[in-house]
C-alpha cells in the first residue's frame, strides 16, 4: 500500500460503533468531509442500532462546516446514491453492509453518487489528523431538510426501466428475504409493485438482526431455501444489510452464486442492447468474458473493489458491471451495486424467457470454482506478492496479469493470488473446467505463498 491511508478502507471507514466509531469521531470525520465538499448533503443510514446516533453525529459535522442537509432517513445504500447523482452535492451513507451488528461505518459519495476518490480521502484524512476541518460562524450555518420521497421515486424508475406487463403476465411467486436490513423498505413493496405474489421472510427492520446474520451466503439462508420449496415459488431473493447485493435462490431450492447472476444480467443486458461494454474485476469468471464474446460485448477488467467498478464503467460509459458476490451495478441507473434494479432485471428475465431460473443458469458456460485463504503478516504481503510474481514471470506457459495482486492465466482455467485490504490474509482462487483442476490450481496457489511467508 503505497498512499498508507489512515482511516479509510476499501470504502468508506468501517469499525466497532461506539467505541472508535463514536459520535464525536464520526462528526470530526463529517466536517472535514463538508470542508471539502461546500454545497447540498444527503444522509441516509442502514437499520442498525447504532446508525441514527451516528446519523445525527454527522449531519451535526455537516452543519458545522457549511453545508446544507437533506435527512433521507433509513434506506438502502444505492438510495443515497440515487438521490445524490440526481439531486445533491455529495452523500453520507452510515452502513456496515453485511458485517455483524456490532459494527457500522461512514461511507461518503461524490456528486455522481460514487464513492469518494481515494485524493479526497486522503485529504480528509489531513483534515482530521493534521489540520482543522472549517467551523461557519452562526449566520453562515447550513440548514437541514428532510426528503421522505426518494425510496418510492427510486423504485418507481427502476420499474420503467423493465417490462412490466410482462412481469405482471407471468404471475410469479417470489420468496424475499431482507435480513431485517434496509432493503425491508425496498424489496417488498418493488416486487409487489411489479404485480408478483410476494412472501416475506426477515422484513421487519431490526438491527439486531435476530432472523439471520445479514451476509448473504449459503449457510445463512437456509430458511429461505426451505421457504421456496415449501411454496413451489418461482425464485428466493436475499439482501444484505444496506440492500446493494441480491442472491438468488433458483425454484428447486439451490443457491445460486454471485457470478451466475452475473453472467445471466449480462447476458440479457448486451442481447437487449446488441453488445456494450462489461466492468468486473480481475477476480470474477470466464463466463464473463465467453458471453461479451458471443453477444458482442467487451470486458473490461479492474482491481477488486466495487467503487473501481462504478468508476471505470462511468469514464468508459460502460452499460454493466459488479462482482462475483451478487453486487451488479447498472449504471444509467446508480453508480454502485444495487438490489433494486437487479431484482426488477432478473423477475423481467424470468418472466421474458419463460424458463424456470434453474434452467436459465443450467444454460450458462459451466466453470468450476476453488476458493481457499490463508494466513500472511501484513508487512509481508509485498514481498510474498513480489516473489511470486518474479518466478512465474519466468516460465512461458502462463500469462500474468498484475492488475490486482498476481492473476496467472492458463490454456485450461486461471488463478489468482490477492491479498485481502482489511486482514492479514491472502485469497486463492482459481477457476477451470474441473474441479479437480481448480483446487489443484489453488493448492499450488497457497504453496506458492507458504514458500515466500516468513
Amino acid at each position: 500500500m503505497s498512499n498508507k491511508k489512515r482511516l479509510f478502507g476499501t470504502f468508506g471507514v468501517r469499525r466497532t460503533a461506539n467505541d472508535v466509531l463514536t459520535p464525536e469521531f464520526a462528526t470530526r470525520l463529517a466536517a472535514c468531509y463538508g470542508t471539502q465538499i461546500k454545497g447540498t448533503v444527503a444522509v441516509g443510514g442502514d437499520t442498525r442500532t447504532t446508525s441514527p446516533m451516528l446519523m445525527q453525529a454527522v449531519i451535526a459535522g455537516l452543519l458545522s462546516s457549511g453545508c446544507d442537509v437533506v435527512d433521507l432517513g433509513i434506506l438502502p445504500t444505492p438510495g443515497v446514491q440515487y438521490a445524490v447523482r440526481k439531486y445533491y452535492d455529495g452523500g453520507v451513507m452510515i452502513t456496515a453492509s453485511h458485517n455483524p451488528p456490532k459494527y457500522n461505518g461512514i461511507k461518503f459519495l461524490d456528486e455522481d453518487g460514487i464513492g469518494i476518490p481515494d485524493d479526497m480521502e486522503l485529504a480528509i484524512e489531513k483534515l482530521y489528523f493534521d489540520e482543522e476541518p472549517d467551523r461557519v460562524p452562526y449566520y453562515e450555518m447550513g440548514e437541514i431538510s428532510h426528503n421522505d420521497q426518494i425510496i418510492d421515486e427510486y423504485i418507481d424508475d427502476a420499474i420503467s426501466k423493465v417490462d412490466v406487463e410482462a412481469i405482471r403476465d407471468a404471475n410469479l411467486k417470489v420468496v424475499v428475504d431482507c435480513g431485517s436490513g434496509a432493503g425491508c423498505y425496498t424489496a417488498p413493496y418493488l416486487i409487489r409493485k411489479l404485480g408478483c405474489d410476494v412472501t416475506t421472510l426477515n422484513s421487519q427492520a431490526d438491527g439486531f438482526f435476530p432472523g439471520r446474520d445479514p451476509e448473504p451466503i449459503e449457510e445463512n439462508l437456509g430458511e429461505l431455501i426451505t421457504v421456496v420449496k415449501e411454496l413451489n415459488a418461482d425464485i428466493g431473493l436475499a439482501h444484505d444489510g444496506d440492500a446493494d447485493r441480491t442472491i438468488c435462490i433458483d425454484e428447486k431450492g439451490n443457491f445460486v452464486l454471485g457470478d451466475k447472476t452475473f453472467s445471466l444480467v449480462e447476458k440479457q443486458m448486451l442481447k437487449e442492447n446488441n453488445g456494450g461494454t462489461i466492468v468486473t474485476t480481475v477476480a470474477t469468471s470466464q463466463a464473463i468474458y465467453d458471453i461479451a464474446e458471443e453477444y458482442n460485448g467487451k470486458v473490461i477488467a479492474t482491481a477488486v473493489g466495487d467503487l473501481l467498478v462504478a468508476r471505470k464503467l462511468k469514464d468508459e460509459n460502460g452499460l454493466f458491471g459488479g462482482e462475483e458476490n451478487g453486487g451488479l451495478i447498472f449504471p444509467d441507473f446508480v453508480y454502485g451495486r444495487d438490489a433494486v434494479m437487479t431484482v426488477a432485471k432478473i423477475l423481467e428475465i424470468v418472466a421474458k424467457e419463460k424458463k424456470p431460473i434453474s434452467e436459465l443458469v443450467s444454460e450458462l458456460p459451466v466453470y468450476y470454482a476453488s476458493k481457499m485463504k490463508i494466513e500472511c503478516p501484513d508487512d509481508e504481503k509485498e514481498f510474498v506478492m513480489d516473489s511470486i510474481a518474479d518466478e512465474v514471470k519466468n516460465t512461458t506457459e502462463y500469462k500474468l496479469d498484475l492488475t490486482d495482486g498476481v492473476k496467472i492465466l492458463k490454456d485450461d482455467g486461471w488463478m489468482i493470488i490477492r491479498p485481502s485490504g482489511t486482514e492479514p490474509i491472502f485469497r486463492c482462487f482459481a477457476e477451470s473446467d474441473s474441479q479437480m483442476k481448480a483446487d489443484e490450481m489453488t493448492d499450488w496457489g497457497i504453496s506458492l505463498i507458504k514458500k515466500y511467508r516468513k
